[in-house]
């Protein structure tokens, strides 16, 4: 026989109510609701109407088949036969016995029921804790974590500033809460303060309910009821440089029996780990944050008579800065000085660089005009500190007049600046010059050249033309891709010869890596 299963709206419900099994009395219902065995009654046309609090945590979200592997259920309240109860695929042996008005009782042993062991639970808790991100969201797993094995309430408690915690709550079946309380002083809540000031191995101890009530409502009421409250430290080491504790709530038996103590210092150890690194985490972002804020090119100021479009982006990495880099920086005269440059390599050593490069720029700017000089002098900075690395530049000096721009720019072994002519025409600016940082006979040159109205100059990096295509990486993207493009887009502001570029490139890439692209467009205004 196999039974039907229960009407959704009373699936596995509780011995409470009127319409249970007939000759069930309240005294009997109360008993089964305790017994540790799981019980579901099955009513007279087969559908499981009842289950008691140990069966419905062995369904949990399963619905159970019962079989007999036999002909249907029958006889008296004396005779009992054998069964399975099977759930999400998982048989397990039941005694059924007949109950009067053709109900009958499914009995599965609590000793036929598999209990969990530590080992597994902290294994399947690991990568959880360590997929977790940041403070916040790391306390809210390690809450959840707790409630799904250690206890039915439990509390993530981590000093916070003022005086205060920052909470965050999991109670089961999966209800969540997070806020901030006061903190409670040492002398009413001697427990939490030493948990909180421990160092060594986290110690699982009782808390007093004297002192639990001390506690500010919003906690205190969530553990009314339970019949064990304990804390646990949740700093793993004197080194950690983290404090907290984990509240832990219990109605009933511990999961892990005598294990129990175990489960939840081998917990506190592994959440403790975790919050400790979120925090070394959250630190390294924000020295992060902090050095591509000094490192990261800022958007160009507005001169009279001239527009500045850009495009930078860096290869993909750690940081959100690289070796690629552009500065513009007005002088009292109308003037400013331009440049953009390529430092040898990508991502943080790159970027290090890239920034003592850019404010050795910036301080030298302030008192030479002259490119050849402003290169020599950065290629002997270079070579004097020592490093293995070089860079190529282009800079000068942009200076409207009479209606147009003149440019001023001299080279140190970049990619030769290119003209485009609102006439359609694409001209290269020939600037010889070598590499800067490899040796002190490096040479550089000069070269003007003017913007008439609807002129752009564009200084670029290799990233444009060196970007490999999506579908042959051994394919770039080269330079008569580039003409092509510029040529297609003469006449244009630089604004949209600029977006007309970067399209062009990201369709050539796809979602394929590339190098750091820096792109500095000069527009002389219409």
């Amino acid at each position: 026989m196999v039974s039907r299963p229960a009407p959704a709206s009373a699936a596995l419900p509780p011995m409470t109510g009127d319409g249970g099994p007939p000759g069930i009395d309240p005294f009997t219902k109360a008993a089964l609701e305790d017994v540790r065995d799981a019980v579901f009654l099955q009513d007279s046309a087969g559908v499981v109407r009842w289950a008691n609090p140990a069966a419905r945590a062995l369904a949990g979200a399963a619905e159970p088949q019962l079989q007999t592997g036999g002909p249907a259920l029958a006889g008296t309240a004396a005779e009992q036969v054998a069964g399975h109860v099977e759930l999400a695929g998982h048989r397990r042996p039941a005694r059924i016995r007949a109950l009067p008005g053709g109900w009958h009782a499914w009995t599965v042993s609590a000793d036929d029921v598999p209990q969990r062991h530590v080992g597994d639970f902290l294994a399947e808790a690991g990568p959880r804790l360590a997929a977790a991100r940041g403070r916040h969201g790391t306390a809210r797993v390690i809450a959840e974590l707790a409630a799904s094995a250690l206890a039915e309430t439990v509390f993530v408690l981590l000093p916070t500033t003022r005086g205060r915690w920052e909470w965050w709550s999991c109670e089961r079946p999966a209800a969540q809460g997070h806020g901030r309380i006061r903190r409670v002083p040492a002398q009413a809540a001697p427990v939490l303060a030493a948990t909180f000031g421990a160092t060594g191995p986290p110690r699982h101890v009782p808390v007093p309910a004297p002192e639990v009530a001390t506690l500010p409502s919003v906690v205190a009421d969530r553990f009314e009821g339970h019949a064990d409250v304990s804390v646990v430290s949740l700093g793993p080491s004197a080194s950690a440089g983290v404090t907290g504790a984990l509240l832990l709530g219990r109605r009933g038996d511990a999961e892990f029996g005598a294990e129990q103590a175990r489960a939840v210092a081998g917990f506190a150890v592994a959440a403790g780990t975790a919050l400790a690194n979120a925090q070394r985490y959250a630190q390294q972002e924000e020295a992060t944050r902090g050095l591509e804020t000094t490192l990261r090119p800022v958007d160009p100021p507005e001169l009279d008579g001239a527009r500045f479009e850009t495009w930078y982006e860096p290869a993909g990495g750690v940081l959100t800065v690289g070796g690629d880099f552009f500065d513009v920086l007005p002088h009292d005269d109308g003037s400013a000085f331009l440049v953009l440059g390529d430092v040898c390599g990508k991502g943080p050593e790159a970027a290090a660089l890239t920034g003592r490069v850019r404010h050795a720029l910036t301080a030298l700017a302030m008192v030479e005009r002259d490119g050849r000089t402003l290169l020599r002098l950065l290629n002997e900075l270079l070579i004097a500190g020592d490093s293995s690395r070089f860079a190529t530049l282009v800079l000068g000096t942009a200076r409207p007049s009479d209606g147009g721009v003149g440019l001023t720019l001299a080279s140190g072994g970049h990619p030769a600046p290119l003209i485009v002519r609102r006439s359609g025409v694409v001209e290269e600016v020939t600037v010889p010059g070598t590499l800067v940082g490899i040796s002190p006979q490096a040479r550089f040159a000069e070269a003007e050249v003017r913007l008439g109205p609807g002129d752009v100059c564009l200084l670029y990096t290799d990233g444009i033309t060196e970007a490999r295509n999506r579908h042959d990486q051994t394919e770039l993207f080269g330079d008569d891709r580039l003409r092509a493009v510029l040529t297609a887009a003469a006449g244009q502001p630089a604004r949209e010869i600029v977006r007309r570029l970067r399209q062009a490139v990201r369709d050539w890439l796809g979602n394929s890596a590339h190098d750091d692209i820096a792109v500095l467009a000069v527009e002389c205004e219409a």
